[in-house]
């Protein structure tokens, strides 16, 4: 068989999942031949992981020369897990250079560079993976089925509530993630899989958006106002830390991506959460309209004290409601990320307040409720990752609930979050038609 050629564009933490893939999984199939990376550290960690497990080095290269590695190193699929506000360039770049691409999500963060992209794609006819893995989550693939099967009829309202923790939520404005400009902001950053799941979900397109938000737990002002001492400007430190921050000192992962990589570039991944610069909302509410004419209401907050989401799906014949607790209380000493183990009832000690757990109820008018069985398997997301990944390697096969994304996908996931910002801005209700991208129009969409 012949190896795909992959070239790995960004070397931060996400990276590894793509790293791990080929090099182990499909590594019959699939070849990392370069990686592209500004900082020599981040390169070096993810090259040596490959030569540690006896395959041969990639070849290391800079931004700059993109064009050239995908050239002399035969690239066939870059796979793009830079910072956010670099996808759009690095894309049409890579396209334009011969290569396909395989994206993290977001797509992109405005409005120009979707419609960049958009070109990009039109003038090479090269394709555009989108990885939202959240799609083949077993509980979000359950919720898809429902509504795909008429259960609760024709959709008429969707009422959406996502709440990050303390340790998770809090990551985000730690990083890069908390400068608008590079992100998007989390209408963007994070919310895309939301919009998306939505977007699959009801198989409908976002018209028009409200949105509604602030700044209101982290940064400075919030500190100061409510009466919070002067605290360090990161949390890799001497003597004692509150739970808020994050010594890179204690993971050894992050120690090697981020604290021994920063001299190269002055990237800080563990600033204070209660310091200044952050120009992000931890707060949001959107109305959006749909072309099928349901409305979806949706809000996000990022300091909750657990991790997880409710999703309540009106319909003429009935409801259908999904409740999935991912980390029930935010501990001191634990991981940043919650994992989920479908299997659990109870994954804290006993007495814990809130048990990890998911759960989907369908009522129809006129009947009791009925649990829907969500059937998980092993690894993130509920064996979704795995699900997602084999879509991405060895390509999709005839999926009856449509997973695999492509540009497209990307394009109204982010329109949501990118409309959602200018409301922000304004104060009033924004149409995405009126985004400046061909796809957005109704006209076009009928046809995609």
């Amino acid at each position: 068989m012949t190896h795909t050629r992959y070239a790995l564009v960004g070397a931060g933490h996400r990276a590894q999942i793509y790293v791990d893939a080929i090099t182990r999984t499909y590594a019959d199939r699939a070849v990392l031949a370069a990686i592209c990376e500004p900082n020599p550290v981040r390169a070096g960690v993810y090259a040596d992981m490959v030569t540690g497990r006896d395959l041969a080095a990639p070849t290391v290269w800079a931004p700059e020369d993109l064009e050239a590695m995908i050239r002399d190193e035969r690239i066939d699929r870059v796979i793009i897990c830079a910072r956010d506000d670099l996808h759009a360039e690095l894309i049409v770049r890579s396209l334009e250079a011969g290569a396909d691409v395989v994206v993290e999500k977001p797509l992109t963060i405005d409005a120009a560079s979707a419609a960049a992209i958009e070109d990009a794609v039109a003038r090479t006819g090269r394709t555009v993976v989108l990885t939202f893995n959240y799609r083949y989550s077993p509980r979000n693939s359950a919720l898809r089925q429902v509504i795909q099967d008429g259960l609760i009829g024709q959709v008429t309202s969707i009422d959406f509530s996502w709440m990050l923790d303390t340790k998770h939520g809090a990551d985000y404005f730690r990083r890069w993630h908390r400068e608008k400009q590079h992100s998007g902001g989390l209408l963007v950053h994070k919310s895309s899989h939301h919009f998306d799941l939505v977007n699959w979900w009801i198989r409908s397109t976002p018209e028009r958006v409200f949105a509604s938000g602030a700044l209101r737990f982290y940064g400075a002002e919030n500190a100061a106002a409510r009466g919070l001492a002067e605290r360090p400007d990161r949390g890799t430190h001497e003597g004692a830390h509150d739970p808020f921050e994050l010594d890179l000192r204690d993971d050894p992962r992050l120690k090697s991506l981020y604290l021994e990589a920063e001299q190269h570039d002055g990237y800080l991944r563990d600033r204070d959460v209660f310091g200044p610069g952050i120009t992000i909302e931890d707060n949001l509410a959107l109305i959006v309209d749909y072309a099928s004419g349901a409305t979806l209401s949706y809000s996000l907050n990022a300091h909750a004290p657990w991790e997880g989401y409710r999703v309540a799906v009106n319909g003429t014949a009935g409801r259908a409601e999904l409740e999935v607790v991912e980390r029930g209380a935010v501990l001191v000493d634990e991981g940043l990320h919650p994992v989920l183990d479908p299997s659990a009832t109870e994954a804290m000690d006993a007495g814990a307040l809130r048990p990890q757990s998911e759960r989907l109820l369908v009522q129809r008018h006129w009947e009791a409720p009925v649990e829907v069985p969500i059937t998980g398997g092993a690894g993130g997301h509920g064996g979704g990752d795995a699900l997602l990944l084999a879509d991405v390697f060895v390509g999709p096969g005839d999926d009856p609930l449509a997973r695999p994304a492509d540009w497209t996908d990307g394009v109204q996931s982010v329109a949501v979050g990118i409309a959602g910002n200018r409301s922000l801005e304004t104060g009033l209700p924004v149409r995405v038609a009126d985004l400046g991208i061909r796809l957005l129009t109704p006209a076009v969409r009928e046809r995609v």
